[in-house]
């Protein structure tokens, strides 16, 4: 196993070396003017356009500029935005909260997915699976900005259960309910893909094996057929973690969480091209490992799966 973890390592750094310089690409060569708008409602002096561009290397080939970006990434330092204010202290302050909602998101998303799931998979066709079926459908059908403020107008302005934003502070208790709303289609997703893979598995041999042998429901579900079904969803749950953290821009901002995404918006409002890298450039990351730890437990959950 760790020579596996170890080569998977290594098949990582060109992954990640291809996809950052994609991303700086994008951002950096793509956008047109990035000193548009900086100086006002008039355009900014020729003198001013010239000094940042060469403070920024902006006239440099491309692949220069990435080279010299990632030589600086290496010792941990995420550039500078246009007005002077460090990348990575910007990062530092949104990303945590950012990550906390995921977490919760993801959390609430495995935990309600799971246990629908596993329910309506071991009693396929009742009322309790139509139900799921339903609701689950319902939460495809509707858009999460639609679900956060109805949420958030029942919930907080009518009922005054919950505060309609979240403080600066963004506790775990206070992301409750926008972790539930960036996790609720996810969720829904969960709790299909954990049914049929339940259903299919009911049948398959091991599983009448552990029933002929006299084993309790709670160790046939529990240890020989969740463990095996969990595959697909460890899978999909592994991967999702960084699509909460990428897609937690409407879900800050109808909550008015200052995190990564509102970090985001505003930085490709302003055409700050190093916050835009630098935060995908984490998120890229996260991909990868997360990627790593689930093909770890694929070995953890099914017995038949080894690295050598």
């Amino acid at each position: 196993m760790g020579r596996y973890v170890l080569r998977r390592l290594v098949q990582l750094v060109p992954v990640f070396l291809g996809t950052t310089f994609l991303i700086y690409l994008l951002v950096w060569a793509i956008p047109g003017d990035p000193f548009a708008g900086k100086c006002g409602d008039r355009p900014c002096p020729d003198a001013y356009i010239t000094r940042m561009r060469a403070e920024f290397h902006l006239d440099d080939n491309v692949v220069v500029q990435y080279a010299r970006y990632l030589g600086n990434l290496v010792q941990g330092d995420f550039g500078q935005t246009f007005n002077g204010t460090s990348v990575g202290a910007l990062i530092a302050a949104a990303y945590p909260v950012t990550v906390r909602l995921a977490l919760v998101a993801l959390l609430i998303e495995a935990v309600i997915g799971l246990a629908a799931g596993v329910l309506t998979g071991l009693r396929s066709g009742g009322y309790l699976d139509n139900l799921v079926l339903v609701s689950t459908l319902f939460l495809i059908a509707i858009p999460v900005f639609v679900t956060g403020y109805v949420l958030q107008t029942v919930l907080g302005l009518r009922l005054g259960l919950i505060s309609p934003t979240v403080s600066p502070a963004a506790g775990f208790g206070e992301l409750i309910v926008p972790g539930f709303v960036l996790g609720s289609l996810s969720m829904a997703y969960v709790a299909r893909l954990t049914r049929t893979s339940i259903a299919e598995n009911r049948r398959t041999d091991y599983v009448r094996t552990a029933v002929a042998k006299g084993l309790t429901p709670r160790r046939v579900v529990g240890v020989h057929l969740l463990r095996n079904s969990a595959i697909p969803v460890i899978t999909f749950l592994g991967v999702d973690l960084g699509s909460l953290m990428g897609g937690a821009i409407v879900t800050e901002g109808i909550f008015n969480i200052r995190g990564v995404g509102g970090l985001i918006f505003r930085s490709i409002q302003t055409k700050e091209g190093a916050t835009v890298t630098g935060v995908v450039v984490l998120l890229v990351v996260v991909y990868l490992l997360m990627n790593l730890l689930v093909d770890v437990l694929y070995a953890v959950l099914d017995p038949r799966i080894r690295y050598d």
